[in-house]
């Protein structure tokens, strides 16, 4: 009875947008992101792109539209599209979106349940899990994932800190209702640090895992992550909230009807990260767009746009995306990198080389030659 197993309402009809469902320019600046990052650690020959929970293929889409234009560039690479979606109503929507609708069902024995080819060409595969996903050197995208995965909260109290827990209320049938537990709860004991100062926290120990894996994995394989999400760097409370049909919903209603989300701790996700990789971010959606430089492209497709509607489709897209009331301020990029990156190769043996690092894209100011 999940909400993404049942429907997973993205998009205009559904419960919630998300960025790339409002512009295909968003994902145009992911794609060249990780083609930067390719780049920047020496175009190896293979390249895994993993997509965490990809919505409706919407993102994939775009980013594969940017390799397919920059395919002189991408040309000795082994390029391959790995989606991590446990929704079957989803991963259908994904195969229309991304192959037209041509996929195989793969045998039992294999990690990927489903396969097919893009419109472009290029291979892809859908897992369950991201430890069915083959090791190897990858890019891995995380764009309003994390917000998804379920909680724990906890609420300091007079006696410490009590965990946030669902009763059925015995007043009203059924209805639920929040309740703190009586005395400690396991949770309260390994998720709460010891240096906490909030009074109310909420703790995600999948979206730590998950960090965790990708951290290790990117160590041992190479690559990078990239995570766009909603969230703060450990200052905020109480932010788990619902969404149906666009309007905020009880989270405790009818549940499995709404969108259930709360705000990403990134300083959470910096600590999971446990520094087998360096970790940038966050930084907020309008300044890592602008670095990527959104206002070029927005140039771009304003002068090659024929009709009125769509340049006034294209300057709205961009304000939902750029304006700091609507999505500039609360959505933040946040990147897992090798160290390697940061350590010039030559350094060892001819340390007078003065040539610079290339720098890491959206993260630092975009300077126009």
């Amino acid at each position: 009875q999940g909400y993404y197993t049942r429907r997973g309402g993205v998009g205009e009809s559904g419960d919630f947008i998300t960025s790339p469902e409002i512009s295909q320019v968003f994902g145009e600046l992911i794609g060249i992101w990780y083609i930067s990052e390719w780049m920047a650690m020496g175009k190896p020959n293979t390249f895994q792109l993993v997509e965490l929970g990809p919505g409706r293929g919407t993102l994939t889409e775009d980013i594969l539209r940017v390799f397919k234009q920059l395919t002189s560039v991408l040309s000795k690479c082994d390029v391959s599209v790995h989606l991590v979606e446990v929704s079957p109503k989803l991963s259908e929507i994904q195969a229309v979106m991304l192959t037209g609708g041509t996929v195989q069902p793969n045998p039992e024995d294999e990690s990927a349940y489903m396969k097919g080819i893009s419109k472009t060409g290029i291979p892809i595969f859908w897992y369950r899990d991201i430890q069915d996903v083959p090791p190897g050197y990858s890019f891995y995208l995380a764009h309003e994932f994390f917000d998804a995965l379920p909680i724990h909260k906890f609420q300091r109290t007079e006696k410490g800190w009590r965990e946030v827990l669902v009763d059925i209320d015995p007043e009203v049938p059924d209805q639920l209702r929040f309740v703190l537990s009586p005395s400690r709860t396991p949770a309260t004991q390994n998720f709460i640090q010891p240096e906490e100062t909030r009074d109310h926290v909420e703790v995600c120990p999948e979206a730590g895992a998950i960090v965790q894996r990708l951290a290790c994995r990117i160590e041992k394989d190479g690559g990078a992550a990239l995570v766009a999400d909603y969230g703060h760097d450990g200052t905020k409370t109480d932010t788990f909230r619902g969404f149906r049909n666009h309007k905020l919903h009880d989270v405790l209603s009818a549940p499995g009807t709404a969108d259930l989300t709360a705000d990403v701790d990134f300083s959470y996700l910096r600590k999971m990260a446990q520094g087998k990789t360096a970790t940038l971010g966050p930084i907020k959606q309008r300044e890592f767009l602008k670095n990527m430089g959104i206002d070029l492209r927005l140039q771009v497709l304003l002068q090659n746009s024929g009709d009125t509607a769509t340049r006034e489709q294209l300057l709205h897209s961009y304000d939902m995306l750029m304006n700091p009331k609507k999505m500039g301020d609360c959505f933040n990029f946040f990147a897992l990198l090798p160290h390697h990156r940061f350590v010039h190769p030559d350094k060892k043996d001819k340390p007078e080389s003065k040539s610079p690092l290339p720098p890491v894209a959206g993260f630092n100011e975009l300077l126009l030659k």
